[in-house]
C-alpha cells in the first residue's frame, strides 16, 4: 500500500536517511513562526549553533532567544545568511523568501528542509521520537502519515507491545517507580519502560493492578501489601526483599501506588538498598494528593481563592502521641487541605479542626478508589463528613479535599 503524499513530484523519491550530528556547527531557520516553534526544541537538543532569522517570532521561540538557546536576528533573510551553515530550515509563509533561501542553500550545498514544498528540497524531516535512548525517524512523504506511524512504533517501545530490545537495559538494581492513583495509563512512560524490563516485582496494594497482568510469565511478583488494619508485609520484610533479589543479579522494580515518596515510604526503601550497596532509580509518579481530586472536578489551588493546599496523613490522628501534624496550624491556614489515609479518622480530623477555627460549614470531598472505574465522590461539611463516611460506608483508599475549592467546578464538572 502506498501512502499519499502531500506535493505529487515526491512520490517516488527515496531519500537516504541520515542522523546528522550537528553540536558546534551553524544551523539556520529562517522563519519564525508555528513551524519554527515546533521544529527548534529538537535542533536546541543537538547542540548546534543556532541561528533564526525572522522580522518576528512567537512568544514561544521568544522565550528561546531570551533563554539563550539560539541568535535570533530580529529581519527579513539577506543573501550570504547561508554562509558556512552545515544545515537550514525554511519555515516561512512567504513563497518568495523560500524560494531564495532555496536557491542559495544549492549554490553553497547546503542541505535545506522547507516546511511548504518537499518537492523543492534536498532533505526532508523525518517525524522522530525518542524512547530510551533511541531515536525513530519515520520519512513518508507524507507528514501525517510518518506522524502516524512514529507514533505507533514509538508508544509500542514505550508499553512493551513492540518486543524490540536486543539487550538487557538494566543490570542488577532497584528501582522505586510511582505507579500513580490507579489507572493504569497514569503511569509515567519511565515507570512502564522499567516495568517491562522487570526480573522482579515487588508491588504495592494500591499499584495499578492491570500493569502486573501485563508482565511476562518469567517475572516474579511479591506482593507487598498493607491492608489497612489488616494483613500486611512488615517494611524490614520489604527491604530485605529488595535487597536480597537485587544482591542475587535481579533488576527489581518496587512498584507503589502515587509517588515513591509521598507517603510511600521510598525514603526508607532507597536507604537500606544504598547501605547494601545497590544501585538505586527513583521514577517519581503522579500523587493520589493532587490527580484524585482532579479527575473528581475539584481543583487543588484555585485563582482568588487559595493559595497554598497542604497535604497531610490521617494515619495518625488528632490526641495520638505518635502524630507530628500541628492540627491547630493547619485549622488556620485559608488554603485546602488534602487527608491522605484519613478515612477512620476524618471525624476526629474534623472536630479538632473545627475547634480550632475551621468553619463547620467548609465544604469536603471524599473520593473513593480515584480514576478507577469504581471512583466515586461524595460531599459533606466539616460539620457533617464523620457522619456522612459511616452512612455511606466509604473504604480506604480515599482521598479528602477540604476547603472551598471543592465546590468551585461542580456546575461545569457535573454538566
Amino acid at each position: 500500500m502506498t501512502a499519499p503524499t502531500p506535493h505529487p513530484s515526491t512520490e517516488g523519491r527515496t531519500p537516504y536517511p541520515v542522523g546528522l550530528l550537528l553540536a558546534g556547527r551553524r544551523v539556520v531557520v529562517v522563519g519564525g513562526g508555528q513551524v519554527a516553534q515546533r521544529r527548534l526544541p529538537a535542533l536546541i537538543a543537538t547542540g548546534a549553533e543556532l541561528h533564526l532569522i525572522s522580522p518576528s517570532t512567537t512568544p514561544a521561540v521568544q522565550a528561546m532567544a531570551d533563554a539563550g538557546e539560539l541568535t535570533w536576528h530580529a529581519r527579513r533573510y539577506r543573501d550570504g545568511d547561508l554562509a558556512d551553515t552545515w544545515y537550514a530550515l525554511v519555515a516561512t509563509d512567504d513563497p518568495a523568501v523560500n524560494a531564495q533561501v532555496s536557491a542559495e542553500a544549492e549554490r553553497e550545498r547546503v542541505f535545506c528542509a522547507r516546511s511548504d514544498d518537499a518537492a523543492a528540497a534536498t532533505a526532508w524531516t523525518p517525524a522522530s521520537g525518542r524512547d530510551a535512548g533511541a531515536t525513530v525517524a519515520v520519512l513518508t512523504g507524507d507528514p501525517r502519515h510518518s506522524a502516524g506511524l512514529r507514533d505507533a512504533i514509538v508508544d509500542g517501545l514505550r508499553d512493551g507491545s513492540l518486543a524490540a530490545r536486543q539487550y538487557r537495559a538494566h543490570g542488577a538494581g532497584v528501582a522505586l517507580v510511582g505507579g500513580g492513583p490507579g489507572d493504569p495509563d497514569l503511569i509515567t512512560v519511565r515507570g512502564r519502560r522499567l516495568l517491562a524490563d522487570a526480573d522482579v516485582v515487588v508491588a504495592d496494594r494500591l499499584a495499578p493492578r492491570e500493569l502486573l497482568a501485563e508482565l511476562p510469565e518469567h517475572v516474579e511478583v511479591i506482593d507487598a501489601s498493607k491492608i489497612p488494619y489488616g494483613r500486611f508485609m512488615a517494611q524490614e520484610a520489604i527491604n530485605r526483599t529488595l535487597i536480597e533479589h537485587a544482591k542475587a543479579g535481579k533488576f527489581v522494580v518496587r512498584l507503589k501506588g502515587g509517588d515513591p515518596y509521598v507517603f510511600g515510604r521510598g525514603g526508607e526503601e532507597l536507604l537500606a538498598c544504598a547501605e547494601a550497596g545497590l544501585p538505586v532509580t527513583v521514577v517519581p509518579g503522579i500523587s493520589s494528593s493532587i490527580s484524585v481530586p482532579a479527575a473528581a472536578g475539584v481543583p487543588v489551588t484555585h485563582r482568588g481563592m487559595t493559595h497554598e493546599f497542604t497535604v497531610i496523613s490521617g494515619h495518625v490522628g488528632p490526641g495520638d502521641e505518635r502524630s507530628l501534624t500541628n492540627w491547630e496550624a493547619a485549622a488556620k491556614m485559608s488554603g485546602t487541605l488534602v487527608l491522605l489515609m484519613a478515612v477512620d479518622k476524618i471525624a476526629a480530623i474534623a472536630a479538632e479542626l473545627v475547634e480550632h477555627g475551621r468553619a463547620g460549614d467548609t465544604p469536603v470531598a471524599i473520593v473513593q478508589e480515584g480514576t478507577t472505574a469504581a471512583q466515586r465522590r461524595v460531599d459533606a461539611t466539616l460539620a457533617t463528613v464523620g457522619a456522612v463516611v459511616d452512612a455511606e460506608g466509604i473504604k480506604p483508599p480515599a482521598v479528602i479535599v477540604i476547603g472551598d475549592v471543592v465546590n468551585v467546578l461542580a456546575a461545569a464538572f457535573r454538566k
